[in-house]
């Protein structure tokens, strides 16, 4: 055994060094790419490398499957790599001074490495550096709110006036509408909200949805969209209004939804690892989000579920639904249970099947990690 392991462990390391050769060719159609201005995404040739693979892999009889995921894995590292050598950045790009007010959180850190990515020269400031907010906000081109949701008004009233009429005043906030109005009512600058629908500590860029609320400025809102395109990130255009809209179901709701979820099971009194030994792919999916969301700060969620001034509404609906299945469940009413289903089938339309697909996929890589 200890032979063959031997044996096995040499085809890995084997395997390892093909992947940085070909992570090699990738950053040269990286440079190639950038030069003739061409997209780092080509969906095309994308699928045309993934049939070729898995007729390969058929050939091979190897699994189908493993082959595509393993290969979807290595698609989306080019595009990263692509996107980090800066394959989508114009070759004319203006170089600008960025202040990254609260660079020391996580936010503010990834937003320190991607302006220095794109070639901007950074400014740094959080509550232990010598710089002032607003000496920085004075000397800079741009200036990034990337604090608290609860001290970013504040922080926007102070470095506001600061910043030069012909510069461009942004937050990273997850409610939009009172930080925006804060913004146009604080300077004379362009003004934009942005809000990335992800985590700090994201594996990939590629693919991350941002949200971009132009209020004042076509041409920094013009630069700005450019470059988290030019990372990969797709970028969400909406007004503050409804994007708090919005937010009031992706992220209230949904963190309402885990937050009960997670208060029942520890009221429950049943042992986290005595419902693990029984887990359900669905249980272990559903537990592992719930689990994520409260080994993370509720100084985090808290401001999100209770300065979106929709939260009263959106929590009222969850509790007269909640009201609803309990009763069906508590008359053994069949019926009404399928009606149930048949309405939220509605709902969703085809959305049903994807989401069958997508989750299968997620299941299935929780389970091996399990």
């Amino acid at each position: 055994m200890s032979a063959l392991r031997d044996r096995v462990d040499a085809l890995d390391h084997e395997m390892l060094s093909l992947l940085e050769r070909r992570m090699r060719l990738v950053s040269e159609i990286a440079a190639w790419k950038r030069a003739h201005g061409l997209r780092i995404r080509d969906s095309v040739r994308e699928q045309q490398v993934l049939d070729d693979r898995a007729a390969v892999a058929e050939a091979l009889s190897l699994p189908r499957d493993a082959v595509e995921s393993l290969f979807r894995v290595l698609m989306r590292a080019s595009r990263d790599r692509q996107a980090a050598l800066g394959a989508e950045l114009p070759q004319d790009l203006p170089r600008y001074r960025v202040a990254v007010i609260g660079a020391a959180g996580g936010m503010g850190r990834l937003l320190v490495r991607l302006f220095a990515e794109w070639g901007q020269t950074v400014l740094e400031v959080d509550r232990d550096t010598g710089l002032r907010a607003e000496d920085a906000a004075a000397g800079a081109d741009v200036t990034v709110v990337s604090v608290p949701i609860g001290d970013t008004e504040a922080v926007i009233r102070a470095v506001g006036p600061h910043v030069p009429d012909s510069g461009l005043l942004m937050d990273v906030t997850s409610l939009k509408e009172a930080p925006v109005a804060a913004m146009l009512a604080s300077t004379r600058a362009s003004v934009v909200g942005t809000h990335p629908m992800f985590g700090p500590d994201v594996h990939s860029l590629q693919g991350q949805r941002v949200v971009l609320c132009r209020a004042r400025g076509e041409a920094w809102a013009e630069w700005i969209a450019r470059l988290f395109a030019a990372r990969g990130m797709t970028v969400i255009e909406s007004t503050p209004d409804d994007h708090d809209r919005a937010m009031a179901v992706v992220q209230v709701l949904t963190h309402y939804q885990t937050q009960v979820l997670g208060l029942t099971l520890a009221r429950a009194g049943t042992p986290v690892e005595e419902t693990r030994r029984f887990s359900s792919p669905a249980y272990l999916l559903e537990l592992v989000v719930t689990a994520r969301h409260f080994a993370q700060s509720a100084e985090l969620y808290g401001p999100i579920e209770m300065r979106n001034r929709r939260t009263a509404e959106i929590t009222s609906a969850f509790r007269e639904a909640a009201a609803d299945v309990a009763g069906i469940l508590e008359r053994g009413d069949q019926e009404a249970f399928g009606a149930l289903f048949d309405e939220v089938r509605r709902y969703f339309h085809g959305f049903t099947e994807e989401a069958l697909e997508q989750s299968t996929h997620l299941i299935d890589r929780l389970v091996e990690r399990a």
